[in-house]
């Protein structure tokens, strides 16, 4: 598969095409998995705080994902090394899958400063899950500002209004995660890369990508944005 590119697909055929133990890292936000199809009615202080999460639910990313790519990730791994976003109730089945490889594990999370205000029976939404698997031996990277475990920041808007997608991650806490747990020149994967964020922190970074989105929007908008257009089309500094 070529790299320094975004293919247009199905991650779950086309990782296949990814020769065994080719990747250094893998750096993906999947689809998050909630019970009940009803997030985002309600739960919100407004009509316009509940929009992104009809477009999440147009676009599957509330139904998780087949964790049989999870045994793909680990054949085009060179070795173990992988971050991968959840919510709450996908942290148990990524622990147990990876339990099984006997990995070193952390749980990272990024606390928001201002999270959307609730009026539901439930906690506010203010903090996201990272899992980093890595195989037993393989080292990081020096740098003290890299080591943090959280990330605390405000709510990202302006790159969500910038790039359309609802679950964007900050540019900045990417890259940290990658400058960590890679090397000039690695290859890293993101089979759900959404708007493009970790193909641009590897451009940023000198880091080769593969990257795979299955939705036109997204991949229209991954793909404009290394050229920084944003997904109004607009050109130069305020796209990134």
């Amino acid at each position: 598969m070529v790299i320094n590119k975004i293919h247009f697909g199905d991650a779950y055929e086309l990782i296949k095409q990814i020769p065994d133990k080719s990747i250094d890292l893998i750096y993906t936000d999947p689809p998050y998995h909630f019970k009940s199809k009803t997030l985002g009615k309600g739960m919100f202080m407004g009509k316009n705080k509940r929009e992104p999460y009809q477009d999440m639910r147009n676009t599957n990313l509330l139904d998780g994902i087949d964790n049989s790519i999870l045994t793909e990730f680990v054949r085009v791994l060179k070795r173990i090394n992988i971050y991968i976003w959840c919510n709450k109730a996908q942290i148990l089945d990524y622990l147990n899958f990876f339990k099984k490889l006997d990995c070193n594990f952390e749980i990272l999370t990024w606390h928001k400063i201002n999270p959307v205000p609730m009026i539901s029976n439930i906690f506010l939404p203010d903090t996201e899950y990272c899992l980093y698997f890595r195989e037993k031996g393989l080292s990081l990277n020096g740098g003290y500002e890299l080591k943090s475990k959280y990330y605390l920041s405000a709510i990202n808007q302006r790159d969500k209004e910038l790039f359309s997608h609802p679950t964007i991650k900050p540019l900045d806490l990417v890259k940290r995660h990658i400058l960590h747990s890679t090397h000039q020149n690695d290859v890293i994967l993101d089979p759900f890369i959404g708007s493009g964020t970790t193909a641009v922190a590897c451009k940023e970074l000198n880091r080769n990508y593969i990257g795979i989105e299955i939705y036109p929007k997204w991949y229209k908008v991954a793909v404009d944005r290394l050229e920084n257009i944003n997904a109004k089309g607009q050109i130069g500094f305020l796209a990134r």
